[in-house]
């Protein structure tokens, strides 16, 4: 018997998890490399709510733990008109430039990498985009959730 059960096993999967980037990280000290993993994800629902996280740990199951743990609890809201976004938008964020336009009925999703995750997650169908300026995922996936945040509803 299960004194205390686990809290929202239910709403967990109403969530789609993207793992962006994972990164190994070395550490230099007197006994040897100290070994780390640094992990990018996206959290959605697919009905306008996502949610970025930066897990950090030692092995990689626990940094993605900690990764959508974050972006869950820093979900966003995201306007979707007829299954796009209701305008362009463009945003310098850092280095990196993000161009995000609506598209009609039945264009699927112009867009790579990062941005693509991030709007997929997001539950848009239609939508174009250009990354300029780095093609640092990071940055490209940030500069999105910017740009998302300030359509105005």
């Amino acid at each position: 018997m299960n004194q205390y059960p686990r809290a929202n096993t239910e709403a967990s999967s109403e969530f789609e998890e993207k793992i962006i980037q994972v990164n190994r990280v070395s550490k230099k000290t007197k006994g040897g490399n100290k070994i780390g993993f640094s992990v990018l994800v996206v959290v959605g629902d697919k009905k306008g709510k996502i949610g970025v996280g930066l897990g950090k740990a030692r092995d990689v199951a626990s940094a993605i733990r900690k990764g959508v743990t974050y972006a869950k609890k820093h979900l966003i809201s995201i306007p979707i008109v007829a299954g796009t976004i209701p305008h362009d938008i463009f945003i310098k964020r850092g280095a990196a430039k993000i161009l995000l336009k609506p598209a009609p009925q039945g264009s699927g999703i112009i867009a790579g990498g990062a941005v693509r995750a991030l709007v997929e997650s997001a539950g848009i169908q239609n939508i174009s985009s250009k990354v300029l300026g780095t093609k640092n995922q990071a940055s490209n996936v940030y500069a999105t959730l910017e740009a998302l945040r300030r359509l105005l509803k």
